[in-house]
């Protein structure tokens, strides 16, 4: 079993981002060793289902990678970001109480090949297509990004901006959205609205996209606002690994995440952002 210390040893290079966005300076062992104060995973694009592709052991090889680092750096829940199954209703169930096994704490959204109703969603994951968490006073927003035709739809407005103004107090706001709601990408469905709304609120520290294979990058909103895609645990096209992605909030407000490949951290980032904006 990997120990902490053997896990820190493979630390690759990471930057720094100030306040404003910019990237002030290259990390140093002080800022990668601040005291983590809330971490967890998020991974998408299982597409378990897919014709001719092996997604039951796709999702064998993500656990037994995530259990690595488990049990390494424990994390409070995985997150899985949309596309769980691909296209057929009938496999979410089998898929969701698979993929349960991986934590104790798993959550996940509706991607644009999840084609169930709204109460097959909540029958199968235990919590409506939109739903809030509140974890150590940390929140979690879970929107919707689909349909049950599978369109590709904003965010909903009306929820966030509800949700957002309830938790403006809160210690840190993470959001979850399957289809990224910033024009950065072919298949996104663009919402300056959206944009616009969570600039007013300083405490979401982050938004995470998935459904473009292709993407494990980060993407700045205005310099500032880290947008982050995870690459995919399964399916049938995207980067040329598939793998999951590690959020660790430090005690100083700043955020650093990695993306795992599946047993190697590459693409570090860390967001100097405090708390109180």
């Amino acid at each position: 079993m990997m120990n902490r210390r053997e896990f820190l040893g493979g630390l690759s290079a990471a930057v720094i981002i100030s306040a404003c966005g910019t990237i002030v300076k290259a990390a140093t062992a002080d800022h990668l060793h601040k005291k983590t104060v809330f971490r967890f995973a998020v991974g998408s694009d299982w597409h378990y289902g897919e014709p001719n592709t092996p997604y039951e052991q796709y999702f064998k090889d993500l656990k037994a990678a995530f259990g690595k680092v488990h049990a390494a750096t424990p994390c409070e829940f995985f997150v899985l970001n949309g596309d769980v199954i691909h296209n057929e209703p009938s496999l979410l169930q089998p898929a969701a109480q698979l993929f349960k096994t991986i934590h104790p704490k798993v959550y996940a959204t509706r991607g644009n090949h999840d084609r169930v109703t709204p109460e097959a969603w909540q029958q199968a994951w235990g919590n409506p297509l939109q739903h809030q968490q509140v974890i150590n006073g940390n929140v979690l927003l879970f929107g919707d990004t689909s349909n049950i035709k599978g369109d590709f739809l904003a965010p909903d407005l009306q929820w966030f901006e509800e949700r957002l103004e309830a938790n403006k107090k809160a210690k840190a706001i993470f959001i979850f959205l399957h289809i990224t709601p910033v024009k950065w990408t072919e298949y996104a469905a663009d919402s300056p609205a959206f944009a616009a709304l969570v600039r007013k609120y300083p405490n979401v520290k982050a938004v995470f996209n998935g459904h473009d294979h292709d993407q494990d990058n980060v993407k700045l909103l205005d310099n500032q606002l880290p947008f982050l895609f995870d690459s995919h645990i399964g399916g049938s096209w995207g980067t040329n690994y598939h793998g999951f992605r590690i959020v660790e909030l430090k005690d100083d407000g700043s955020v650093l995440t990695y993306m795992m490949n599946p047993d190697t951290r590459i693409n570090e980032f860390n967001s100097k952002k405090s708390l109180a904006g």
